[in-house]
């Protein structure tokens, strides 16, 4: 791996859930990276706070397991996961009873960064606030980490603000939302405002309209239970693409910072216009050649529970109004796709005689698979025989512009949980934008609660209900391929 030359003080890093499946798959396996990209100092301590009978020994097992099931075999070597084991101990804790946090506290240094992720369900943040202050592992240098869903609705994510607010400042409050940590969401940004030729184009003038998607092929099984408390709308919607369509419409903050960027963003949501219920369609797919329907895997036949959604959102403001943005997300669709596309004006008059299967120039920044960038312009389809037009992708793959730059691009969870210790929330949601993204997206499920119509069904491996289609159909336009 190719070190990086970003170093972060020395740490102390309580996981708390440290056994669970998002410290095997990401946690873990993110920190063991970072530590070979020369990003981890030598004398930080990862430790593990979880209800398993393990010590050391043993949770050191469980992260060798997780190293070799979640990194790619050129990234690890033995030594260095030798060193990274070395960093990792394991306390035995309940949080609902008083012993073992002296204990935990007795592992803590004196004069470093201290950071503890919340690697648990909502539930238990308020508690594990409250005991860290009781038994005083923290210092005004202390930093939390909490995992989304963040509340469940306006209600629920107050309650929980002011449980954390009664324990930390906002500024040691870090809300991690994984999408804001992908390079090309952060590329976003630089595009930009790091160039003339994007950011006087970025308004209504010139831009027909946007299209974020996030599709998956997969469906909810395994997580039936779980998503058909959540589904679309709270699971994916209110955080993932509302932060997409943020940074996408947000004016220019005054500088590269946590709060200038973040006012920013909370703007945008605060002139979002609600959504008619013309605007929304959301969905639940069917079973098909012996996979399950979205109903099988919910275990409730009658569930109203949306796998599928889909949007057309307005802006009321000077810069996006009359440009609508169009958000889509789902399960069990043609592809695994996550994308934001802006769709800009055709120019005001063609000089060139004959029509052509004109589209626009669209600017797509691809999330995943296979993050990067891509431009699409109109140019001389090659050869004689007079001026026929075609059009062209100029494509920046980061894996092949980049080349030696990058050996690999970073996983979120890797750059967001190093921010942490820089100590920069940046890319962290922050209180009052969790709580007026609940505001805007309230209403929506209410609509759908009061109505009691059921989710549309849709055919697995397509692109969703056809009422979707019909979003852009009725403005004359369509949506961009899901591709396999």
């Amino acid at each position: 791996m190719v070190a990086q030359t970003i170093p972060v003080k020395t740490f102390d890093l309580v996981i708390f859930g440290g056994t669970g499946d998002l410290a095997r798959r990401k946690i873990l396996p993110g920190l063991f990276r970072r530590m070979c990209a020369g990003q981890m100092p030598a004398d930080a301590r990862i430790i593990a706070a979880a209800r398993s009978d393990l010590d050391d020994a043993g949770f050191r097992q469980f992260a060798r397991d997780a190293i070799t099931e979640h990194v790619k075999d050129s990234q690890c070597d033995e030594s260095g996961i030798e060193r990274f084991l070395a960093s990792l101990a394991f306390e035995h804790l309940d949080i609902f009873e008083d012993s073992g946090w002296k204990k935990l506290k007795g592992r803590l240094r004196e004069g470093v960064v201290s950071a503890f992720y919340f690697s648990v369900g909502p539930s238990l943040f308020g508690e594990i606030a409250r005991k860290l202050t009781k038994f005083g592992l923290t210092t005004d240098d202390s930093r939390i980490v909490v995992e989304k869903p963040f509340g469940r609705d306006k209600a629920s994510a107050v309650a929980l603000n002011a449980e954390l607010k009664n324990c930390f400042d906002e500024h040691q409050i870090y809300r991690i939302d994984h999408y804001l940590g992908k390079e090309t969401v952060q590329n976003l940004m630089a595009i930009r405002f790091g160039n003339a030729l994007f950011e006087p184009l970025w308004n209504a003038q010139h831009v027909d309209h946007v299209q974020i998607t996030v599709a998956e092929s997969i469906g909810v099984d395994g997580r039936g239970a779980y998503y058909n408390k959540s589904g679309a709308m709270r699971d994916m919607v209110q955080n993932h693409l509302m932060q997409l369509l943020c940074l996408t419409a947000m004016e220019p903050p005054s500088k590269y910072g946590a709060d200038s960027v973040r006012d920013e963003k909370l703007k945008v949501i605060k002139a979002l216009e609600p959504v008619s219920t013309l605007n929304v369609v959301r969905g639940q797919y069917l079973g098909d050649d012996g996979e399950a329907s979205y109903l099988d895997h919910s275990g409730d036949p009658q569930s109203r529970t949306e796998s599928f959604v889909a949007l057309k959102v307005n802006v009321a403001n000077w810069r996006w109004a009359g440009t609508p943005f169009y958000l889509r997300t789902g399960k069990r669709l043609r592809g695994r796709m996550s994308e934001i596309a802006v769709v800009f004006k055709d120019p005001p008059h063609s000089i060139f005689e004959g029509e052509f299967d004109r589209r626009g120039n669209v600017l797509v920044i691809r999330l995943q698979p296979d993050e990067g960038i891509t431009l699409r312009v109109t140019i001389k389809e090659p050869g004689p025989g007079g001026m026929r037009l075609t059009e062209v992708p100029l494509d920046m793959t980061f894996a092949e512009a980049l080349g030696d730059k990058i050996a690999y691009l970073p996983d979120a969870y890797e750059r967001l949980i190093m921010d942490v210790i820089r100590g920069d929330q940046t890319l962290f949601m922050r209180g009052d934008e969790v709580e007026a993204a609940w505001d805007w997206v309230d209403p929506i499920i209410a609509g759908w609660t009061e109505s009691g119509v059921r989710p549309l069904p849709y055919d697995p491996l397509g692109s969703g209900p056809e009422d979707s289609l019909m979003l852009l159909h009725r403005d004359g336009r369509r949506w961009r391929e899901i591709k396999p």
